[in-house]
C-alpha cells in the first residue's frame, strides 16, 4: 500500500530528476538521500510513485492533491488490469 504522506513529502521536496537520481542511487548502492526508512523494494516503490506525482504536477500544472488523485486512478487501473489478466490465465490453465 502506498504511503501517501511519504509520496507527498518527496514530491514537494524534490524534482523528477532528483527523484530519479535517488532511484538509481538506491538500486546501485542500496542507499539514497530522498527516502531511508523502508526496505529496498518499498523505497523504490515510493520513489517511483513520487516521481509520477511530481511529473504530473509539472506537466499538467496540477496541484499536489490533484496529482495524488491521478496516481490513485492509475494504481486502480493497473490493479484492475492485472486482476483481469490473472483471471484470464487461471481460466486458461484449467482447459
Amino acid at each position: 500500500m502506498a504511503d501517501l504522506k511519504t509520496i507527498r513529502e518527496i514530491a514537494k521536496k524534490y524534482t523528477p530528476d532528483q527523484i530519479e537520481g535517488c532511484i538509481i542511487m538506491q538500486m546501485e548502492t542500496g542507499q539514497n538521500v530522498c527516502l531511508r526508512d523502508k526496505h529496498h523494494e518499498g523505497i523504490i516503490n515510493e520513489l517511483a510513485k513520487a516521481a509520477f506525482v511530481k511529473t504530473i504536477m509539472m506537466e499538467k500544472e496540477l496541484s499536489l492533491a490533484d496529482a495524488l488523485r491521478e496516481l490513485a486512478v492509475k494504481m486502480r487501473q493497473m490493479q484492475s488490469h492485472s486482476g483481469t489478466h490473472a483471471k484470464s490465465h487461471t481460466k486458461r490453465g484449467k482447459d
